[in-house]
């Protein structure tokens, strides 16, 4: 189950996900120290119209020891690597500073800037995330070489057993969405549920289930639908029985789609096959009944081969059986 969807952006917007996203997948020592109590998240974007539909992004301001730090998250919905993602990076990171410098005219540094990208697609992520490896001869340059290295979480390259150890909204979506399995993700819906103090966070994500389920997406209309929050473990029970029922269902018509399809396209070789073979006898009938003929008229058998399309073999046998009739 491969999600593309601008709900996705919705999830990692609530500041729960995000701090679990950092403190379970960044592992970097740093990451203790921020003060999440100062997380503001900035309603910009610097997304190039050319990738808007195959990519999201959040950015995040956060105090790191009283410095103003951004995160910056990614999001890439492509099914495959983009070689190049690394100069993208840098591109929207330059971007941000561009629109920093502007909007502080006073200011004499840039603010520190930590990239992340959240790929959540079923290929393996091949590309570089060092741009030094995109730049040929970038070695030879010393101390004036290019560096630029970006953070990636590709979902697909944790295993269900390390995913099922963490058992947090965030490992829960990753295993919703590289290790699809409607029962194990009930399962681990309830459990995370009741062991996640901030229920909020883990309704935002129950209901984007819900309505990616109930929709096959999350239009616009509907962003209102995920931030209702649960209130009991029987609420959510109901909610995931609702939803993978009618999954359930889907699946079965699915297949029963396909096993008439594929019934029909078995019928129809069987039939192609029977007219085959009796156009094949049919035609073996008449050039036996022609060779008979010419036979009888004193045609040569290299003649009647050559005009029958028959074996000299069995022309021969023919005049045989004919002799001795």
């Amino acid at each position: 189950m491969n999600i593309h969807d601008t709900g996705y952006k919705l999830l990692f917007a609530n500041k729960g996900i995000f701090r679990q996203l950092l403190e379970t997948f960044v592992a970097e020592e740093w990451v203790k120290d921020l003060d999440f109590d100062t997380c503001e998240r900035l309603d910009k974007s610097f997304v190039s119209e050319h990738y808007k539909e195959t990519e999201g992004d959040l950015i995040y301001k956060i105090k790191l020891r009283e410095k103003e730090v951004f995160i910056i998250i990614l999001m890439e919905f492509q099914s495959t690597a983009e070689w190049f993602m690394g100069l993208r990076i840098l591109n929207y990171i330059s971007n941000f500073w561009m629109n920093y410098v502007h909007a502080n005219p006073q200011a004499r540094k840039l603010p520190a800037v930590f990239p992340i990208l959240l790929y959540n697609g079923n290929e393996k992520w091949t590309a570089p995330t060092n741009l030094a490896n995109l730049i040929e001869g970038n070695e030879y340059l010393g101390k004036f070489a290019l560096n630029f290295e970006y953070f990636k979480i590709a979902e697909n390259e944790y295993s269900i057993e390390r995913l099922l150890k963490i058992r947090n909204v965030v490992s829960t979506l990753f295993l919703a969405e590289a290790h699809y399995d409607p029962e194990l993700l009930k399962e681990e819906l309830l459990r995370v549920y009741e062991k996640e103090e901030d229920k909020v966070a883990i309704s935002v994500f129950l209901n984007w289930f819900f309505q990616l389920k109930e929709h096959g997406r999350i239009p616009a209309a509907d962003y209102a639908a995920l931030e209702r929050v649960y209130k009991g473990k029987e609420e959510v029970q109901a909610m995931l029985i609702t939803s993978l029922q009618k999954e359930k269902k889907e699946l079965e018509r699915k297949y029963r789609q396909e096993f008439e399809s594929n019934l029909k396209e078995k019928l129809k070789n069987e039939l192609k096959k029977e007219f085959e073979s009796n156009y094949e006898k049919a035609k073996f009938e008449d050039q036996m009944n022609a060779a008979k003929r010419m036979l009888s008229n004193g045609f040569e058998v290299s003649l009647i081969a050559e005009i029958t399309g028959l074996a000299e073999e069995k022309i021969l046998a023919l005049k045989a059986r004919g002799e001795k009739d």
